[in-house]
């Protein structure tokens, strides 16, 4: 079981600001994060995001040259975020069977963040949802889910006496169970479900390893 409930974490809107942007764009862009994932993409004006930020709108243009621009920072940085969650269990991981664990320990960690509006399920994803066939933020998203994937099949790989084959078949199912309870997760609203497939996830993998030895 993830022990992602014993440190406090920070959800979209409520990072810390960096001393490589200006205290405006900050601003902006955790007012953004924050906006966006609980009103959405399309539900949510410029006028709401600087009065969040507490900011002119002329600052937004002079961080951003549009709301397009904004959106794709926005998505680049929840990329980031995952990332560092990521990163920060991978450092837990002493074994490939940890590793593939971190992947959706960073998912449940991510879920149980303090989200002011409460978790809704991959901001990704939700943002993707909204955005029109061939806009970059699309492109974005795929390219994250693509990572994950990608991350998933490395530490697959590493596990001791599994074929080739046999690896990339499990890669595959391990990717496709962490998402849809990710979508399953974010219609319910908590973490449950993650916790449940990460379980699953284990199970899988250890019945794998046992019968190809």
């Amino acid at each position: 079981m993830s022990d992602s409930g014993q440190r406090k974490r920070r959800g979209p809107g409520t990072r810390a600001v960096s001393g490589s942007r200006s205290p405006a764009r900050q601003r902006l862009l955790d007012a953004a994060a924050e906006c966006f994932y609980a009103h959405g993409v399309n539900g949510t004006g410029i006028d709401t995001i600087t009065a969040a930020a507490g900011v002119a709108k002329m600052s937004l243009y002079n961080n951003f040259a549009s709301k397009d621009e904004l959106v794709l920072a926005y998505l680049r940085a929840r990329h980031q975020e995952w990332l560092d969650l990521y990163r920060h269990r991978l450092a837990e991981g002493s074994d490939a069977r940890a590793r593939i664990a971190a992947v959706f320990d960073a998912y449940i960690d991510h879920a149980e963040s303090a989200y002011a509006h409460g978790f809704r399920g991959c901001g990704l994803l939700n943002a993707a949802a909204e955005l029109p066939a061939g806009a970059p933020g699309r492109e974005v998203v795929r390219q994250h889910k693509e990572e994950v994937a990608a991350l998933l099949a490395s530490h697959v790989s590493e596990l001791p006496g599994l074929a080739r084959e046999r690896a990339a078949s499990l890669a595959d199912q391990l990717a496709f169970l962490l998402e849809g309870a990710m979508v399953r997760a974010g219609l319910e609203g908590n973490a449950r479900l993650l916790h449940h497939a990460r379980d699953l996830a284990l199970r899988t993998v250890d019945d794998s390893v046992a019968g190809d030895t």
